[in-house]
Parts: C-alpha cells; structure tokens; sequence
C-alpha cells in the first residue's frame, strides 16, 4: 500500500517514515510539509519524492499517515478520507469535536479504514493488560500520572508550537483516555483545573459508575518524571505495564492493522477515528471544565 506521508518533524522521520520504510507491505509515497526544505530533507532521506501540494500527494497513494498538529491533521484527513484514502492519524484527531466529527463523517461517506495512532494500544503488554482488566471488570476507579518534561533543550519537542499553546491535556492526555475508556467504559461527566507547572488535573466519572483522576504535565522538573497507571476494584489492584519497544515498531503494529481492515473490508478498529473523536469529545469537555471553572456532563 502507498502511504502519503504528511508531517516533517521529528516524529515524522522517526516513527511515521522509519516504520512505514522498513514495513514490507508499505510503500512510502512522498512527503508533504508546512516547511517545503524540510519537506525535501525528508524526502531526499529516504529516497521519495517531496510534494509541495497537498492533493497532489494524496491522489499519488492510496493512504495517508499524518503527523501534523491535530488541527492541521484533521483537514488533511477530511480531505484525504473524501478522496477514498485510508487513515493512519496521530492523536489526538483534533482540537474540536466539530472538526473530529467532519473527518468521522469524511471517512463513514467514502468507506475509508482508519486507524489512530495511540502508542501503548499497539504495545502487546499494554494491550493485553487492557483486554485482560476489561474482561475482568468490577474496577471502580483508576489513578494516572503522566509527568513528562518535554521543554528541555534537549528534547526534540522543545520548540512544538502547539504542544506549549494546548499542553498535557491534549498532547498525554489522549494517551491516558485510550486506556482508561476500554476498561472504565464512556466518560459521562467531567471536572478539571489547573496546577504549578503546566499541571491538569482531571476527575472523570465513567458510564458503569467508576471513577478516575488524571494529572498530567509536559513541564515537570526533570526528577519528577512518572508515568502510572493504578486500577482499583473487586479484582484487588492492578498497574499498567511500561510497554516496551520503540515507538516505531508500535507504529507498525498500527500499519499491520490498518492493512487488516483494508483486507478484511471491515471498518470497526477498535481505535478507528469514532474512538479519537470520543477521546476528542473528553478532552474538550476537561478544556470548558478547566477553563470555565464547571463541571461538564458529556451526552451518550
């Protein structure tokens, strides 16, 4: 399959073009940037051709996998789903739920297969262990920590435009959704506010009666990095797995399962762009909670 690949940074080269690269049923396409030197760096990289429009690198594949920030991501993949591409996206799809809605509906008119990119769900520990609790059920709440200090001069996301406007919430907080809602069920209400540090923090109640807290930060001093993940319940305590594993061979789990819908003519990933709009739909209710000072109640 040709994948058009959309995004110059480092996740980009790293992840999105080293898995689809080395993938043996991939094939990458182009490359298509905001920055159009950076977009022939990329390209002259890894031996493909740079686009310098948008349409033209989608009607040269037949999928498109984008690391874009999520508001420059959800136009493509509108446009790209319209036009019978597949979707291979990062989270979180988007910054509004009306957006998310436009590249859901995008990709239910074509008939595209889609697939979002949240690393720990294409890590086997971590996928299992929430096949595992999910089946297990009788959890009635859940800590998650996601502390990581991103801003340091040495960090490749030091510089993200959009990661220091949104911060954790948007940038980690995906990462915590796509675990807790398979094995907590819907988010039904919401309440957040504000900590030191670029700190959020959340208090969810989910459909079945569970609860959970989420605190995140993208700024934490270097000696406070965590990450956890507590479930507590009938089952007594069980603790996510650090997964394992580079983020690029996680990615190509994910080309694995985008081509499995693709084969089987399904359209019901379990983390398909109706998935990242739910997770879209928490984050902007937590954005009005934590902004507004409220409480925000979420429709079925």
């Amino acid at each position: 399959m040709r994948f058009g690949l959309f995004g110059t940074g480092h996740w980009a080269a790293e992840t999105h073009a080293a898995a689809l690269e080395a993938h043996p049923r991939a094939e990458l396409a182009g490359v298509w940037g905001r920055n159009q030197d950076k977009a022939a760096a990329l390209a002259t990289r890894y031996g493909v051709p740079a686009f310098d429009d948008v349409d033209a690198l989608i009607e040269a594949c037949d999928a498109v996998a984008v690391a874009l920030p999520p508001q420059v991501q959800a136009e493509i993949a509108v446009r790209a789903a319209t036009a019978g591409r597949h979707l291979l996206l990062d989270k979180p799809l988007a910054l509004t739920v009306a957006d998310a809605d436009r590249v859901v509906e995008a990709a239910a008119g074509s008939g595209a297969a889609s697939v979002v990119f949240f690393t720990g769900r294409y890590q086997p520990d971590v996928a299992g262990f929430i096949a595992a609790t999910a089946a297990a059920g009788g959890w009635h709440t859940a800590n998650v920590i996601r502390f990581a200090s991103i801003f340091q001069p040495s960090s490749p996301y030091a510089q993200s435009p959009w990661r220091r406007e949104h911060g954790a919430l948007w940038d980690i907080g995906p990462h915590a959704l796509a675990v807790l809602l398979p094995v907590l069920g819907r988010v039904t209400r919401v309440a957040a506010t504000d900590g030191p540090g670029g700190l959020v923090h959340l208090l969810l109640s989910h459909a079945d009666g569970a609860t959970s807290t989420v605190s995140l930060t993208l700024d934490a001093p270097p000696e406070s990095v965590a990450a956890e993940f507590v479930l507590y319940g009938e089952n007594g305590i069980e603790r996510l797995p650090n997964g394992g594993g580079s983020a690029a061979t996680a990615f190509a789990v994910a080309i694995d399962q985008l081509l499995a819908e693709v084969d089987a003519g399904t359209r019901d990933h379990r983390c398909d762009v109706r998935f990242g709009r739910e997770v879209v739909a928490v984050l902007a209710a937590a954005e009005t909670a934590r902004t507004q000072a409220t409480v925000v109640e979420l429709s079925a």
